[in-house]
């Protein structure tokens, strides 16, 4: 699994979380919610330096983006993407194999 992120995507976590360089981001399953990939399973995301665990990360700026691996069954072989939908304004996600 790969990890992407746009430049719009990362400005909103700089912009909207207050990251900066040196810090480090989860993606994991929560159990309410869908997504395209998982019927009743969305994804959340929390600030969070430990990342030895990670089975997919990757690094923006200075943060590091990642997903550790108990919550690899969440993917099913996909590659996550990060975007910013500029309807919404907000991140947005989608998976690809």
């Amino acid at each position: 699994m790969n990890i992407y992120i746009s430049d719009k995507a990362l400005q909103w976590f700089k912009d909207e979380v207050g990251l900066e360089a040196g810090q480090a981001v989860k993606f994991y399953a929560k159990i309410y919610g869908s997504s395209k990939i998982q019927e009743s399973h969305s994804l959340a995301f929390t600030v969070d330096p430990d990342y030895d665990k990670a089975i997919a990360k990757v690094e923006a700026d200075g943060i590091i983006f990642y997903v550790n691996e108990m919550d690899e069954w969440f993917f099913k072989d996909y590659d996550l993407y990060i975007e910013y939908d500029e309807k919404l304004q907000e991140v947005a996600y989608d998976y690809k194999k």
